[in-house]
């Protein structure tokens, strides 16, 4: 299992389950005991659960608002971590879960299933952004980000910066 934390070079942390706990699965604990790495020390990634504020019927989510987990989804997606087959599932309240559809961008991702305690959505499939959308993301961003800023200044020019 892994469980990101984007504030490091390495944003996540490698949960062997059998080297931890059934506790090593609460974030708190996860940073005690679990090892940070990037995604060349991480293996392919089956099933996603991220956190969502509100999410529509067609899977399209809003979180709180940073993008962390476009972000994490996209980096994971350019490593080859994850893939079409790879299912996202989000766990909400079903007052979470709204009739209007929401806004998305290019850099969004959507959700193939939705778990609420009532009910269990299944959603369109979408294709998903193929990675990092940079146009997306001015310096300011890249920089706050240690694992973005490493990826901007292998991959792209110097005046990635600059914006």
């Amino acid at each position: 299992m892994a469980v990101p934390a984007m504030a490091s070079p390495s944003p996540f942390y490698a949960l062997d389950p059998t080297r931890v706990g059934l506790d090593a699965a609460r974030s708190k604990y996860a940073a005690a005991v679990a090892p940070t790495v990037g995604p060349e020390r991480m293996e392919p990634v089956d099933l996603v659960v991220c956190g969502t504020v509100a999410v529509d019927r067609r899977g399209t989510r809003v979180g709180k608002g940073a993008g962390y987990s476009d972000l994490e989804i996209a980096i994971l997606t350019e490593a080859g971590l994850i893939g079409p087959r790879t299912t996202i599932v989000t766990t909400v309240h079903d007052l979470q879960v709204v009739d209007a559809e929401l806004p998305e961008t290019e850099h969004d991702f959507r959700v193939d299933v939705i778990v609420t305690p009532e009910q269990v959505i299944c959603c369109e499939p979408r294709s998903r952004p193929a990675g990092i959308v940079w146009a997306h993301l001015n310096g300011e961003k890249i920089r706050a980000i240690p694992a973005l800023a490493a990826r901007a200044e292998a991959q792209r020019p110097a005046d990635r910066f600059e914006r």
